[in-house]
């Protein structure tokens, strides 16, 4: 089995003074990589600021014989994103990987969410994986090499009671990171999502105890494939307690009323169940796979 080095390369992980950003940061500058260590040193609702966290990171990596600066700017600006950026590239003078990790919570249903705990999750999530990835991206097109991880969560891609600020947010990045993904392509710029389980500041307050069997370690070997010289690209992981799984949306055949037929109300609840039958579905790469499973019908009469 062949070792998977990061030798030379340079790496901004956000939101590394803790929790699984902390532990990719630690892997990252153990296998060779120079490590930007990016904490606000904020509570978990994201309110206060501290550089302890982010300095404490790169203390353990550089005693470990690695190499690492720390920055504290917020991801959630223009200004910080660039800040951050600018730290890799003032003190190691290029960005090859971005790993999004940043965030914070405001949980409540639905009915009772207010501005003041919508904006700042979507500031931190959504935003704060915008912003640096914009930064670095200008980097990476211009050095044709780019890994980028954006850190989502199945709270975005399959939903959770009281996160309806928290899920669109990390679907929000699920749906940058696909884009990325074809925008990239032709200057060896890959895209990755990862939908986590690890027992973290954050998912201790949702479910306690429980999430003892579930490691931040054991997300991090997942989380750096994706980062690697040889990661895919455009793809989704779940990640947590020792399983990798693969994620994905799935189009199926559906239901087709003929060429040129504008079907009605009724007739779209008639074939409900053909149009929810998942066999012979397709996992598309991009927009135009999906409109090749529109318009095929089109040209075999339909069913």
């Amino acid at each position: 089995m062949e070792t998977i080095g990061f030798d030379e390369k340079v790496a901004i992980i956000t939101g590394a003074g803790g929790g699984l950003g902390r532990q990719h940061a630690l892997e990252l500058g153990r296998r060779g990589a120079k490590v930007v260590v990016n904490d606000l040193g904020g509570a978990t609702d994201g309110t206060g600021a501290s550089s302890s966290a982010a300095d404490a990171v790169v203390t353990e990596i550089t005693e470990a014989g690695g190499t690492a600066v720390a920055n504290y700017d917020s991801v959630s600006s223009p200004e910080g994103g660039a800040a951050i950026v600018q730290t890799a590239l003032d003190e190691f003078g290029t960005v090859d990987i971005l790993i999004n990790n940043a965030g914070i919570l405001r949980d409540t249903s639905f009915a009772k969410m207010t501005d003041e705990q919508l904006l700042p999750v979507l500031d931190v999530h959504l935003k704060g994986g915008f912003y640096p990835t914009l930064a670095a991206w200008k980097v990476m097109k211009e050095n044709g090499y780019g890994r980028i991880l954006f850190t989502s969560s199945a709270a975005g891609l399959l939903g959770n009671f009281g996160q309806g600020n928290y899920g669109a947010a990390k679907a929000g990045l699920w749906g940058l990171s696909n884009v990325l993904t074809q925008e990239g392509m032709k200057y060896n710029i890959r895209s990755n999502v990862i939908a986590p389980i690890a027992k973290t500041r954050m998912t201790e307050q949702l479910f306690g105890g429980m999430m003892d069997m579930f490691a931040p370690e054991q997300v991090t070997p997942a989380a750096l494939y994706l980062v690697s010289e040889g990661a895919p690209s455009g793809e989704t992981f779940t990640v947590g307690g020792g399983r990798v799984g693969r994620m994905f949306m799935g189009v199926t055949p559906g239901w087709f009323a003929g060429p040129g037929a504008t079907p009605s109300v009724e007739d779209v609840a008639a074939n409900a169940d053909q149009i929810m039958d998942t066999d012979g579905y397709i996992i598309p790469d991009n927009l135009m796979d999906e409109l090749q499973q529109v318009v095929m019908p089109m040209f075999q009469g339909g069913n």
